[in-house]
């Protein structure tokens, strides 16, 4: 443990600093895809039963309209948020007629590419330009890659948390005096995302869980992957393809590479990547037959855009873009974003895996973070990109500032740092779950055959080496769990009402629209708008 981690530690010592580390917001938002029982993409519209794709908080789609999205209330604990997001799976497989929810992050044996049909918001102007930035994302990369599917977990701490560690590092004069509470709350989650980012790679290991694909998925694209059989590729010590080049890549965004060092060059990278026009998007153009194809000629339409696998967030308000909203309020929160779907838990996520990314996102958040380079930047990417395409090789190095070292060795020693870390949160909690989570990891970096990667060839191995006869089975057999469990009257009219009144929300959003689409995207482009979430 470092200097600096034990004496910010040691202010949760007092029972009224520690109470501050439950009270701390967690979600999580859930992508899966629709299927036939044959396991074959549903190209049939959003259900209607659960509302509007455009107007309902819960239960939305991402890219396709085959790709629904379930997205938590923050709460406090996040075992109140998985609590909800079984409920929605519930009420979901309640009214699939027929279809279950894929439970793997790479998707089924799709379709060619111009049947999979891109998500529809209704005919409002912000529906449209939702529509049409999806449109956008084909041209540029393929709907193949936008069915991949995964976890997005939703983290901040507490702002009474923020406020004892900038005493201690003003005590220390480790701080900007001129920072304000906001400024040292913002430059404090970027400085977590640098931890993030050196660290990520440990994530990959413990909980990457898609070393193989559905051959058709790469469309002919050159590859080195090798064949299980005539419809599965894999890697043999992969843990995540989905996170490889192989999943989202883009040569446009090659260049935005935001070293995070402070807010306002994260901030310059992308506010320059959504006003810099590039060149084989402006071939394309924004209309074609004088239909919009995407909103924008630049290399990001939005921010969203942006692949990476952590974001800063902050809440929006009405006429916001998010960067508009981190310049003018700070970051309120990180989502982070690499982590796969677990084929064996039908929510996707479990608890422990969930009480792990706390310590997890704690520690990084306490431990000392310095500045990145372009040297120690690159190392990171490496080393991330390494882990998820052989993490499970035997002897596996890896880079620590300019050195080697074995995966496992560093693992290790980085869970023993954190441990401290979970002794407070389960003191805080009254509970032995947040070090029972990280001792699973510990079995996992001293066998490798426990990371689910490792479980993921096996079982594919036994399903006749095909990726898609082992996806259906356990999603079958997942819905069939939830499905045995039907959420109670009282349960099912919640989500029924709240659909509904999604459906008369967009319905009034339309009615009440005025003027046409090109003067609301030129309106959008200068940030003038209400409401916008795209």
């Amino acid at each position: 443990m470092t200097d600096l981690l034990t004496r910010r530690l040691a202010l949760f010592a007092s029972p009224e600093n520690r109470a501050l580390l439950g009270q701390g917001l967690r979600g999580v938002e859930r992508e899966t895809l629709r299927v036939t029982p044959q396991g074959r993409l549903a190209t049939t519209p959003h259900p209607a039963v659960l509302g509007s794709a455009l107007t309902n908080e819960q239960i939305t789609t991402d890219y396709s309209e085959s790709l629904l999205e379930f997205i938590t209330p923050a709460e406090h604990d996040i075992a109140a948020a998985l609590k909800r997001l079984d409920e929605i799976h519930r009420f979901v497989h309640a009214n699939l007629d027929g279809e279950l929810l894929w439970n793997e992050s790479m998707p089924c044996v799709l379709p060619p590419e111009e049947e999979i049909p891109i998500a529809w918001y209704g005919t409002s102007h912000i529906g449209t330009l939702k529509h049409v930035y999806r449109r956008g994302l084909a041209l540029r990369y393929g709907k193949t890659m936008q069915c991949i599917a995964g976890i997005h977990y939703n983290f901040s701490l507490n702002e009474g948390v923020w406020t004892l560690l900038r005493e201690l590092d003003d005590r220390e004069q480790n701080v900007e005096p001129s920072f304000s509470a906001r400024d040292y709350q913002s430059e404090s989650y970027i400085a977590l995302i640098r931890n993030f980012r050196r660290y990520s790679w440990l994530l990959m290991y413990l909980f990457g869980a898609s070393p193989a694909l559905a051959t058709n998925f790469l469309r002919g694209r050159p590859h080195k992957l090798e064949t299980l059989s005539d419809d599965t590729l894999y890697l043999p010590y992969a843990t995540s393809l989905r996170m490889s080049d192989l999943g989202y890549q883009s040569n446009a965004q090659a260049n935005i590479t935001p070293h995070y060092n402070n807010l306002h060059s994260y901030i310059r990278s992308l506010s320059q990547a959504v006003s810099q026009p590039y060149p084989a998007y402006e071939e394309i153009g924004t209309k074609r037959d004088g239909e919009w194809v995407q909103i924008n000629t630049n290399i990001l339409q939005i921010e969203n855009e942006y692949y990476s696998a952590i974001r800063p967030k902050r809440v929006i308000y009405s006429g916001e873009r998010p960067v508009q909203a981190l310049a003018a309020r700070g970051v309120q929160y990180v989502e982070v974003r690499c982590m796969d779907i677990d084929p064996f838990e039908p929510l996707g996520i479990s608890l422990k895996t969930s009480r792990f990314l706390d310590v997890f996102l704690h520690f990084i958040a306490f431990e000392e973070s310095s500045l990145t380079s372009d040297a120690s930047g690159a190392e990171s990417r490496c080393n991330f990109a390494k882990v998820v395409k052989e993490g499970r090789r035997p002897g596996l190095q890896l880079e620590q500032e300019g050195k080697s070292i074995g995966l496992q060795d560093w693992g290790l020693a980085l869970l023993e740092r954190m441990q401290p870390i979970a002794t407070l949160l389960d003191a805080q909690a009254g509970s032995e779950e947040h070090a029972q989570a990280l001792q699973a990891q510990r079995e996992k970096l001293r066998d490798v055959e426990l990371t689910p990667s490792a479980r993921v060839v096996r079982e594919v191995r036994a399903a006749g080496n095909s990726f898609a006869a082992f996806a259906l089975k356990q999603s079958s057999e997942q819905a069939a769990q939830f499905r045995a469990r039907p959420l109670s009257e009282a349960l099912t009219a919640e989500f029924k009402a709240v659909a509904a009144t999604s459906i008369e929300q967009q319905e009034s959003i339309e009615r009440m629209q005025t003027g046409d689409f090109d003067t609301f995207v030129a309106a959008y482009r200068a940030s003038t708008l209400g409401n916008i979430s795209v």
